[in-house]
């Protein structure tokens, strides 16, 4: 073998062999045990057996039969590893039935791996099942980009700064479809390419790891929640309805009421109503509650009928009158004395 093809061989094999040693370093040895990184674990042991055959094939076109049909074999877990990764960061719920992503697809390898061999089937392997395995792969690619379609829009947007995680989750996936198109242009171009590409992709994605780690941020241990992703206008309307509810019945009144009990009297999730307020309205809960007891409380100083300012902030829901001046001022600018003189019928 000449240099040249030593250099091709060592870049090649290096990023697959690198690939294994972090696999076992997410596996075993990380002290922030995180189960998505098992599914990060399996996605670099998968893409290194796939891509140390295809080095070893390159370099050894006699490789054995055993040894080619366990590195395409490894390709039909790439796409699962990749979904269950992104998912579990976004939406743990999700992963809850990781089984159904892994054990059938194991299975039906193995059986395919008994009754048709790669030696005795090379055929069958090269115009089907090689072919199915790479659709199955791309099927997955696309389900991860429909989990990741929110993000994917900010990217696009000058507005919204991404965050670490969310980079590294885009990382993530660019990869793996640049690995997935590399080995489907190989034919075009040369067989090496997805095993370059793989090793450039790795040793990428390894820089952004290391730097984010100097920065004291374990990224890819961080959680994604949808709450991050605001609601569209056509899912906010029926909720904004919805909530009328709290002026019309004037829960707003009881001074210890809590997010979830209006949550379930609206029968929407909790987060979803914390979300909707925070992200679409621009409100914390508790500020939209104190706005309401404003309003009524401005209702209130302004009518005929006689109460003190501390009677009013007890009425409509407050705990104390400080917390009823304080919340006032800041809500309307003034105080309730003062509203109540520049605002007096009499």
């Amino acid at each position: 073998m000449d240099f040249e093809r030593q250099l091709l061989f060592f870049f090649s094999a290096l990023g697959a062999f690198n690939g294994f040693l972090l696999s076992v370093y997410f596996a075993y040895s990380t002290k922030h045990k995180k189960f998505s990184n098992y599914f990060l674990s399996l996605l670099l042991f998968v893409l290194s057996i796939r891509i140390i055959k295809s080095v070893f094939l390159y370099f050894n076109p006699n490789l054995s039969s055993v040894f080619i049909q366990i590195g395409l074999s490894a390709c039909v877990l790439i796409g699962p590893a990749l979904y269950l990764y992104i998912t579990s960061l976004i939406k743990e719920s999700k992963t809850k039935k990781w089984r159904l992503h892994i054990i059938p697809f194991t299975i039906v390898l193995i059986v395919l791996g008994v009754l048709y061999p790669y030696l005795e089937h090379r055929k069958l392997w090269s115009r089907f099942i090689v072919k199915i395995i790479y659709i199955q792969w791309l099927i997955y690619i696309l389900l991860t980009g429909i989990e990741l379609k929110y993000i994917i829009k900010n990217v696009f947007n000058k507005s919204i700064k991404l965050k670490e995680i969310e980079i590294w989750l885009l990382s993530i996936f660019i990869g793996v479809l640049v690995i997935w198109l590399s080995y489907n242009i190989g034919s075009f171009t040369s067989y090496i390419v997805g095993a370059l590409s793989f090793s450039f992709v790795f040793y990428l994605l390894l820089l952004l790891w290391v730097f984010n780690r100097n920065k004291s941020t374990l990224f890819f241990e961080e959680k994604i929640k949808y709450e991050n992703k605001k609601f569209d206008e056509e899912e906010v309307k029926p909720i904004i309805k919805k909530l009328a509810v709290i002026k019309e019945e004037k829960l707003f009144k009881n001074p210890d009421l809590k997010i979830s009990e209006i949550a379930k009297k609206l029968k929407i999730p909790t987060h979803q109503l914390s979300q909707l307020l925070n992200d679409n309205l621009g409100k914390s809960f508790s500020l939209f509650i104190n706005e309401l007891r404003i309003e009524e409380a401005k209702q209130l100083l302004v009518s005929e009928k006689i109460y003190t300012i501390e009677t009013i902030g007890y009425d409509c829901g407050f705990n104390s009158k400080s917390t009823f001046f304080t919340t006032f001022k800041k809500v309307t600018g003034t105080t309730p004395a003062k509203y109540k003189k520049e605002n007096s019928k009499n």
